[in-house]
């Protein structure tokens, strides 16, 4: 009596819901418009800094030499002269106007240049004795061995004293070189800049062209406008609801969630295609449309609540990873899973019933008797070799946890992007013709006053780090400038007197022509006035292999903590120890980025399956079903990883994080598939005739949503981003993975484990 009531109940339910259709229709297109004009609040965070964990030593040391030098983000701007050394000095009036033209800029603190005038007159004086020796210092940062490329170091204000942001400035910079001979522009926030935009422009992409490629996969396999309406609706719908909560809830779009766009469609277009075949089903039984459509949802409104609430907790894993974008993204990802539901709720109804009955039904898939024929064959193949099956599986998992083992992750950022984006072009220019285009720093203790003696220990540190890091393609700083410009008469005086009055002289003189220069190489600390840092600037290769750029930086560590720790010794007792030494920059930002983005993710994969593994146990009830669930959905996973190991492929963004991510979704399937085969069970068939009948319903169900998906998804492959053409294989991959999972692997264990070889 009471099962009759709770039927009663439901089908009352559920006839309420088609009857308020309209309501439900108005209601949410009311619901999205107000999101479509909220979702226009939400930012994008374009910062590379907030890619690491707040309390990481790399950000540390970043943030304390950006407050002690006013910033260190500089971008490199090249052109060719042939000139530029004339005697005329018609070169160095074209430097001069191309730098005065760069610094009206706002968010431009200063350019270093070879015309200054304390500068100029020694390299274009034949007859200077330092002339040379500042040509050779400068050759790298300024120009080129040859003297027939001018390079500008532009250094920008830090963002937070400008109203410009870095990507109009990087565009206005780029405008001006371009009008030069073979100009271009470089450097990391130029990397960062277009690496964002790229991101940007995917998500744009991914959203019109991938809606557009799934109806014309929904189109040709079910044949019905309707339904392609419905789908798109309830993707973007989802979509403007998600970007109106993040935009209320004060969080940021960032490099990372770029992958909102494409995880939403999955869920989504997953979510309808069941309810096509479901509602087609009903359809074929005779059912009139309303209560085809409310039997429907009747038997999908479990299975989808589930499989949306384990994509939430799955990417609810990734709250356990310090770095804030990816934390975020978990939080993203969350509400954008639980969305679906509701879209679908609210939509469907009323875009099913609405207008005319012409268009309700979908066609029957073409081929659609063969594919239900070769499901059931797949189901008998199991059956009668599960042995054989089974070993094969061990196998692969042994094999890909092996490749997995040799994963490496991709340092070089210039790997992001295609060889024929204007970045990488100019990074190969810059490298090939001038050495090096990865800037980076050291930072040491400095004297209130500086003197000959600091001077001469500071270029023996620097002789130190050329000798013995044959990496550094470049090591400069003001004592070098210092050495190079002091006249040997003054050197090889006796009296330090005389020295120190002829430094200070020099260092007020270049104070006067380059007051922000000066600032970023000699500075006081604002938090700590009684403290005096020297900069020593670095330039690397950024285009070279992890392993190289990490050791050089660990190199550069070492002797510049030798070096700190030999001063330590020479102090006197009373004094106060010294700060540490700063080894920062981007350059060493964008080499453990990677890193800083893989470090928690094993760990949140681990806790995405054990929360994945808890909410199906709800959902089952039963922990053996749940634990059969997981297993079609980890080795996918792990086979695509391990993949990427045993092919030599490296780890960069798009595949920092594919592991949680591919785990919220693979089960979606799994889910569908063990609550259709509880359902069948307990409409009276066997186990084994409802292990058919799930493999026939669910299996068409799973295979269609894969496909349109792998379709949808191929337009990233277009991307100028290689992160994100490798997100969109990746998700191919691991979906074709989780197809295979969940109509072989999962049919396998659930004849093992639940059926029993009594019921083969």
């Amino acid at each position: 009596m009471a099962a009759l009531w709770q039927g009663s109940a439901v089908k009352i339910l559920f006839e309420t819901w088609i009857a308020s259709r309209w309501l439900l229709l108005a209601i949410g297109i009311a619901l999205a418009t107000g999101a479509i004009y909220l979702g226009q609040n939400l930012q994008f965070d374009r910062s590379i800094e907030n890619m690491f964990a707040a309390d990481d030593p790399l950000i540390e040391s970043f943030e304390r030499f950006n407050r002690i030098f006013g910033g260190n983000e500089v971008v490199l701007g090249v052109y060719e002269d042939d000139q530029l050394f004339a005697l005329d000095g018609g070169g160095m009036t074209r430097v001069e106007k191309v730098r005065t033209e760069i610094e009206a800029l706002d968010g431009v603190r200063e350019v270093l240049s070879l015309d200054r005038e304390v500068i100029r007159e020694f390299v274009l004086n034949p007859d200077s004795a330092a002339g040379p020796q500042i040509k050779e210092l400068f050759s790298g940062y300024t120009h080129n061995e040859d003297g027939t490329i001018v390079a500008l170091p532009i250094q920008l204000t830090p963002k937070g004293e400008t109203k410009v942001s870095r990507v109009e400035l990087i565009e206005q910079l780029r405008a001006i070189f371009e009008k030069l001979p073979n100009g271009m522009i470089t450097g990391e926030p130029v990397m960062v800049v277009d690496g964002f935009r790229y991101v940007e422009e995917d998500g744009q992409r991914l959203g019109w062209a991938t809606s557009l490629l799934l109806a014309c996969v929904i189109l040709l396999v079910f044949r019905s406008i309707r339904w392609v309406i419905i789908a798109i609706v309830v993707v973007q719908v989802t979509l403007y609801w998600t970007h109106a909560t993040l935009a209320l809830s004060g969080l940021q779009l960032s490099m990372v969630s770029s992958m909102l766009t494409a995880i939403v469609t999955v869920i989504g277009v997953a979510t309808v295609v069941h309810y096509i075949l479901r509602f087609r089903q009903y359809r074929d039984e005779g059912q009139d449309p309303k209560v085809a459509l409310a039997s429907a949802a009747q038997y999908l409104l479990a299975p989808v609540f589930w499989a949306c609430a384990t994509d939430a907790v799955g990417f609810s894993a990734l709250l356990i990873t310090s770095v804030g974008p990816v934390h975020d993204f978990g939080i993203m990802m969350a509400v954008g899973a639980m969305l679906v539901l509701p879209a679908v709720l609210v939509f469907l109804p009323g875009l099913v019933l609405i207008g005319s009955p012409w268009g309700v039904d979908p066609a029957k898939p073409w081929g659609d008797e063969k594919l239900e024929q070769g499901l059931s064959k797949t189901v008998d193949s199991i059956v009668k070799r599960p042995l054989l099956i089974g070993t094969m599986i061990l196998i692969a998992f042994g094999v890909s946890l092996w490749g997995a083992a040799r994963l490496k992750v991709e340092s070089d950022f210039t790997k992001n992007f295609r060889e024929s984006t204007p970045i990488v072009q100019a990074y190969s220019y810059v490298e090939d013709r001038l050495g090096g285009a990865g800037v980076w720093d050291v930072a040491i203790p400095a004297p209130a006053s500086v003197d000959w003696s600091y001077v001469r220990e500071v270029i023996q540190l620097e002789n130190r780090l050329r000798e013995e890091v044959p990496e550094l393609s470049k090591v400069l700083s003001l004592a070098d400038v210092i050495d190079a410009t002091l006249p040997p008469a003054i050197k090889n005086q006796r009296l330090a007197f005389i020295k120190n009055t002829t430094i200070r002289v020099g260092i007020s003189s270049l104070n006067k022509q380059m007051p922000e220069t000066m600032k970023s190489l000699y500075a006081q600390d604002p938090a700590n006035p009684d403290e005096y840092w020297f900069r020593i600037m670095l330039l690397s290769k950024e285009r070279q292999e992890a392993q190289v750029k990490q050791e050089t930086i660990e190199h550069v560590r070492e002797i510049v903590a030798e070096y700190a720790a030999e001063k330590a010794n020479e102090a006197e007792p009373d004094q106060a120890p010294a700060e540490p030494p700063i080894v920062s920059g981007f350059f060493v930002l964008l080499t453990h980025l990677i890193d800083s983005l893989v470090r928690d993710q094993w760990r949140s994969f681990g806790l995405a399956i054990v929360g994945i593994g808890l909410t199906m146990t709800l959902a089952f009830r039963s922990v053996k079903l749940a634990l059969l669930a997981l297993i079609p959905n980890i080795l996918p996973i792990l086979m695509v990883t391990g993949a990427f190991g045993l092919f030599g492929y490296k780890i960069n963004m798009g595949a920092a994080m594919i592991a949680a991510v591919s785990m919220g979704l693979g089960v979606d399937a799994s889910i569908h598939y063990i609550y259709g085969f509880q359902r069948s069970i307990r409409a009276g068939n066997s186990p084994g005739e409802a292990l058919v009948e799930v493999q026939q319903s669910v299996g068409k169900a799973v295979i269609f949503a894969t496909f349109a998906l792998i379709a949808g998804f191929s337009v990233l492959c277009v991307s100028d981003f290689v992160p994100t053409i490798y997100f969109g294989v990746l998700v191919g991959l691991t979906m074709l993975g989780a197809l295979a999972g969940n109509l072989i692997i999962l049919p396998l264990l659930i004849k093992l484990f639940v059926l029993g070889r009594t019921n083969s």
